[in-house]
């Protein structure tokens, strides 16, 4: 019996890709750009049981059913297929944040899951490839490999844009709810590109809104990067509105607005949000304290974790018997 853990961090897009190509991979519909996130995290473990029937995961401390569960299993039955395998594995995966809210947990999930598998299964692959396979359950989640600042490009294959220490970004993510989101991102994105009538201007603009933002971080100009996130977020946002897919609550709408009373208060802090009421405050380290203590007095906030660029996936322990 083998088994293998792995730790990854939620990522953050800052460039959104809202929307995924009408073939098989689950394949993004134009580029995304994101920020690996350390101080939250997603630990798992894979153990090999050859005398189990069936592939079990405890998600939290409590036995997963349903969506969760066969995401999980679809991961893993890719790695035994490349692994000529057919022994069933124990699955145990915590967060030390809200689960399904929102925060990226499916990117850290199926980036961790897809790293401890491939070591419970023996696999000796790069990071481009476990990626891949962990895209195929979350697109997001191969950004998740790569430490700093990572792309996701058209034709599913990510890649690190820059390091970790690139920038002096802290990101802040404001909690609004911690429990599940009403609407999942996959029922979100398909159900926009049926009925909004943005969406085919979303597909248009999220390509230069990605080389803005990839333009700003290799040229280390935070104002420029802000102002880009902000345009992406918005932009995505508002086609889901046009279809009737909201994620805003009055806490997120109470939020970005503090971030805009701070601006013109002359500090240079800018808000991007992902599918949920959660929002993320970019803001440079010099303004961080100020920022946060700001955030954390706005109504409907239920705490504020601060953040900054963080490692990708890796293993952290492995055993075999």
């Amino acid at each position: 019996m083998s088994s293998g853990r792995a730790i990854a961090h939620p990522n953050i897009a800052i460039a959104k890709y809202w929307g995924k190509k009408a073939i098989s991979g689950n394949i993004p519909a134009v580029p995304s750009l994101s920020v690996t996130l350390a101080g939250m995290t997603t630990t798992t473990d894979v153990e090999l049981d050859a005398a189990a029937k069936i592939d079990t995961l405890v998600l939290d401390g409590e036995d997963a059913r349903g969506d969760a569960l066969t995401r999980a299993v679809a991961l893993v039955d890719r790695v035994r297929m490349r692994a000529g395998s057919n022994v069933r594995a124990r699955i145990t995966s915590t967060n030390d944040f809200p689960t399904a809210s929102g925060l990226a947990s499916s990117a850290s999930g199926f980036a961790a899951l897809a790293l401890a598998a491939t070591r419970a299964y023996g696999l000796d692959l790069d990071a481009a490839d476990v990626a891949s396979l962990a895209r195929e359950s979350s697109a997001s989640a191969a950004r998740s490999f790569f430490s700093g600042f990572a792309a996701l490009d058209t034709d599913g294959v990510a890649h690190q844009v820059a390091p970790p220490d690139q920038l002096d970004l802290r990101v802040l993510v404001c909690v609004t709810s911690e429990g599940p989101k009403a609407v999942g991102s996959t029922s979100g994105m398909i159900v926009t590109a049926k009925n909004s009538p943005f969406h085919a201007t979303w597909l248009a603009i999220a390509p230069r809104i990605f080389d803005d933002v990839e333009a700003a971080i290799r040229t280390k100009d935070f104002e420029r990067l802000g102002v880009a996130a902000e345009a992406s977020a918005f932009a995505m946002h508002g086609a889901a509105l046009a279809a009737g897919v909201s994620y805003f609550t009055d806490a997120t709408h109470a939020v970005i607005g503090e971030v805009r009373a701070l601006r013109n208060e002359g500090m240079l802090v800018f808000v991007t949000m992902d599918a949920g009421p959660h929002v993320k405050v970019l803001v440079l380290e010099s303004d961080r304290a100020k920022c946060a203590e700001r955030m954390e007095s706005v109504p409907g906030v239920l705490r504020v974790i601060q953040t900054r660029p963080g490692e990708g996936a890796k293993i952290v322990e492995e055993t075999a018997s």
